[in-house]
């Protein structure tokens, strides 16, 4: 849990936060929305959304990220907007919210059509599905920018699995194209697309980031380039924003 709090609190961790509050910003009505925050862990995305007047549900399988997400609210005095769950998100019943997050689930699942399908399943016709994962078009680009090995750059080209040293296990990479594809499957519009930290991950310099003014610029930058081509299919994360269908 430290390691994770430390990773949230860097400046990579705050553009991720930020740059997602404000690509949902564009799709949320600001009157109170029901909302549903799958594998939501210790709610730093639910903490930002009850500050704005939403009611968030978290549903994780961790307890102790339950338990930091329970002591997030208090902290905030949110409490009363914010309800944790501890289940899997497949074995949640069907519910109807207005708006459903699936925020880093893909690349930790073997079946994303699968699990886009579940969580379209708690979300009400017309209400805002949010899907957010690692991109595998930046993973070349880390490899030979950040860690200058181009021989991995090629290997990365090719491969959809990864390693987290975060989390210190294989994950799989997805393409903004692939998930897009999936949705439709699933009868969903075309999303909104955007990048998260479409150049964070490429500026080599870590200490830099942490200088105030040097962090503000950088997050101005991040804000502009989220939904402007080309930058959107290079950001280490991408962000897809639709809506369930009317059947």
């Amino acid at each position: 849990m430290s390691t994770w709090r430390e990773w949230q609190d860097s400046p990579w961790g705050r553009l991720r936060y930020a740059v997602a509050e404000a690509n949902l910003a564009r799709h949320l009505p600001p009157t109170p929305l029901r909302i549903l925050d799958l594998a939501g862990g210790d709610g730093a995305d639910a903490i930002r959304l009850a500050a704005r007047g939403h009611h968030v549900t978290i549903v994780d399988h961790s307890p102790d990220m339950l338990t930091a997400a329970r002591a997030r609210a208090h902290g905030a005095a949110l409490t009363t907007r914010i309800t944790c769950v501890e289940s899997d998100i497949h074995a949640l019943p069907p519910s109807e919210y207005d708006a459903v997050l699936c925020h880093n689930v893909l690349p930790y699942v073997d079946d994303p059509g699968a699990t886009l399908a579940a969580a379209l399943t708690h979300l009400r016709p017309g209400g805002v599905l949010s899907v957010m994962t690692v991109n595998r078009h930046s993973a070349p680009l880390v490899a030979a920018i950040r860690d200058l090995d181009p021989e991995a750059a090629l290997a990365a080209l090719d491969n959809p699995r990864a390693r987290t040293e975060l989390f210190d296990r294989h994950i799989t990479l997805h393409t903004a194209e692939e998930i897009t594809d999936t949705l439709a499957d699933l009868g969903c519009p075309p999303p909104s697309h955007y990048g998260i930290r479409t150049t964070n991950d490429y500026i080599t310099d870590n200490a830099k980031k942490s200088d105030p003014t040097f962090f503000a610029a950088l997050e101005r930058l991040e804000l502009a380039l989220a939904d402007r081509h080309p930058y959107k299919h290079t950001a280490r994360l991408f962000h897809l924003v639709t809506t369930k269908p009317h059947r």
